[in-house]
């Protein structure tokens, strides 16, 4: 996926359209049926006001942040909430126990997703499925999902999963096996509310706690085991 370099990202734009039509509506509608201001009328400003920037900001792209270079490190693909951290068995692609830390993406975080480390992507696959809650564990599986393997010239390969959730409804991601991973450049988005797993092998040396907010490009999930 190319990288935006936009303040507002391009999978925004028919939102805010939507979201500033209904609003123009029902702001014109209300005044040509009760021309009188009243406290309600600016009620119904100030909520339409709100949802408006809501939606604004949530399509932001963090254009001024940096990115963090570090050999060895495995690099946030999201910002959120570390809401996991457990060794489960990864059946779709590794097939062998990994450790897992899950991300849970609020409206409020941004919702594109960036590459981890440098590397290539060995695998890709979209999954139809269910909108279960993002926290929830069984979202990882039973929720519509895009899961992406990515391999660093060492030959260490980590498991990306991003799960769409209970208001998300669109996973954005056009990857394919061989495409190459530059750290800090995005590969999707999740619209709303989601989650993304990162699968990494069991001796990297995990960074980060569960309850610990983090940030896409920026914070340190975890380091690779340097083999001597």
């Amino acid at each position: 996926m190319r990288q935006i370099h936009k303040r507002i990202h391009e999978e925004g734009t028919r939102a805010i359209i939507v979201a500033l039509s209904i609003a123009i509506i029902v702001v014109v509608g209300l005044n040509l049926l009760w021309p009188h201001q009243t406290f309600w009328h600016v009620m119904v400003y100030v909520a339409f006001a709100i949802v408006f920037f809501l939606v604004v900001r949530f399509f932001r792209v963090p254009i001024t942040r940096k990115t963090t270079i570090l050999d060895n490190a495995v690099i946030s693909p999201a910002d959120g909430i570390i809401s996991a951290d457990e060794v489960v068995m990864e059946d779709e692609y590794f097939h062998e126990k990994r450790r897992k830390l899950s991300i849970f993406m609020s409206i409020y975080n941004v919702h594109i997703n960036f590459f981890p480390f440098d590397g290539t992507v060995t695998y890709y696959k979209y999954h139809p499925g269910k909108y279960l809650v993002a926290f929830k564990p069984k979202s990882s599986v039973d929720n519509e999902h895009n899961s992406i393997a990515i391999q660093d010239h060492q030959g260490r390969e980590v498991l990306v999963r991003q799960i769409a959730g209970f208001v998300a409804r669109r996973i954005v991601c056009d990857l394919e096996p061989g495409d190459a991973s530059v750290v800090g450049e995005e590969f999707g988005m999740i619209r709303f509310g989601s989650r993304v797993d990162v699968f990494l092998p069991l001796d990297a040396e995990v960074d980060v706690h569960i309850g610990q907010v983090v940030r896409a490009k920026t914070s340190v999930l975890a380091m690779f085991k340097v083999e001597s």
